[in-house]
């Protein structure tokens, strides 16, 4: 590896750091899970994030996020597929008192049962169907890195990106369960749900609309 191709790893690095900490679906969806469901579901959407990634990270390094950027209909298909499940996720908050699904809510906490398995598998598909996600790499594998760049390359570096979607939202989880933090989210919990479904129905439509 050159030092103008470690630049460029770490420009990309830098670019995907920034766009994985600022606020957007998966932010909101690991908010609400954490608050909602308690930590263990929290992580569980955080590895369901990572490994969305890995998704977007494959089908850009098979040369289909190329395809799909010079496919005017294609994109318009998974974007709407997105969005649409934005909406989705943001009606079921607004509609359930305490979460997405209904079940058993524990009294102390004001928090209701998610599935370790149905958290991993809400994180995944809300990454892999985030427009916003969709949108960053395609410009990152069809603009930034170059088609010499090695397939060995792209891979660690999705595998980083991915280890590093994982620790950033665990470490949210943690946060947003913090004893402290759960008992102000008890007292707001139903204007939380709602706030939650409204800023992802928004989001949705916005994404369709543009």
């Amino acid at each position: 590896m050159t030092f103008a191709d470690a630049l460029i790893y770490a420009g990309v690095l830098g670019a995907y750091l920034l766009a994985v900490v600022s606020p957007g679906p998966d932010f909101f969806v690991a908010v609400q899970t954490s608050l909602g469901h308690g930590r263990r579901a929290g992580v569980g959407a955080a590895i369901g994030f990572g490994l969305g990634i890995l998704v977007h990270v494959a089908y850009s390094v098979a040369g289909i996020a190329l395809i799909i950027s010079q496919s005017i209909v294609a994109f318009q298909i998974i974007k709407t597929i997105g969005a649409l499940y934005l909406i989705y996720l943001g009606y079921k908050s607004w509609k359930n008192h305490s979460g997405f699904s209904v079940f058993d809510s524990d009294q102390q906490t004001g928090q209701t049962h998610l599935p370790f398995g149905q958290a991993v598998l809400k994180g995944f598909l809300t990454n892999v169907l985030n427009p916003k996600a969709t949108l960053f790499f395609l410009g990152l594998f069809t603009i930034m890195i170059s088609p010499t760049t090695l397939i060995s390359h792209q891979a660690i570096l999705g595998l980083i990106m991915a280890l590093n979607t994982t620790l950033w939202f665990c470490a949210v989880a943690f946060f947003f369960t913090m004893p402290h933090i759960q008992q102000g989210f008890l007292r707001f919990q139903n204007w939380f749900n709602k706030a939650f479904g409204a800023i992802l129905i928004a989001l949705g439509i916005k994404v369709i609309l543009n």
